[in-house]
């Protein structure tokens, strides 16, 4: 089943359970999708509908945060119900042991000897290979780490 049939089933099953607050969550994660795909021209893939769904969990995140800072306990919790019902539709995210050693793997594969001014290509190659399962920032720290040693 694809992305876009299973936010439509889903989003059938919380307007026939009466959740207003789901539903229009999926709503609007059905709106951005369907705005990606107007500006690509093509019906998306999963693989770009999961980058949506990503930067949708980035932005809800990144809201949370700045609410938590300004004691916003109020609008920090609806972004966090967001946030939950954005998860329910990405891959699992790995632990920072499993990232660690994706991070180690890509550096072997790469010969080993990486320096700093690779750090680029070898973030690159570990959000590819995990295909949407690692956390961007996660990568970045581990990688920077890994090559300063």
């Amino acid at each position: 089943m694809s992305l876009l049939a299973k936010l439509t089933e889903d989003m059938k099953n919380s307007m026939r359970a009466g959740d207003a607050d789901r539903t229009g969550m999926i709503r609007l994660l059905m709106s951005s999708l369907k705005n990606e795909q107007i500006k690509v021209g093509h019906e998306l893939s999963d693989e770009e509908a999961l980058k949506v769904l990503q930067r949708e969990s980035k932005q809800r995140k990144d809201a949370a945060e700045l609410y938590r800072g300004a004691g916003r306990d109020d609008l920090l919790a609806k972004e966090e119900y967001e946030l939950t019902v954005v998860a329910e539709y990405l891959p699992t995210v790995l632990t920072e042991d499993e990232t660690r050693a994706l991070v180690d793997k890509v550096v072997a594969e790469m010969g080993g000897t990486v320096t700093m001014q690779q750090m680029g290509q070898v973030i690159g190659a570990v959000v590819k290979e995990a295909a949407g399962a690692a956390d961007g920032g996660l990568v970045s720290k581990l990688v920077r780490e890994r090559l300063s040693v």
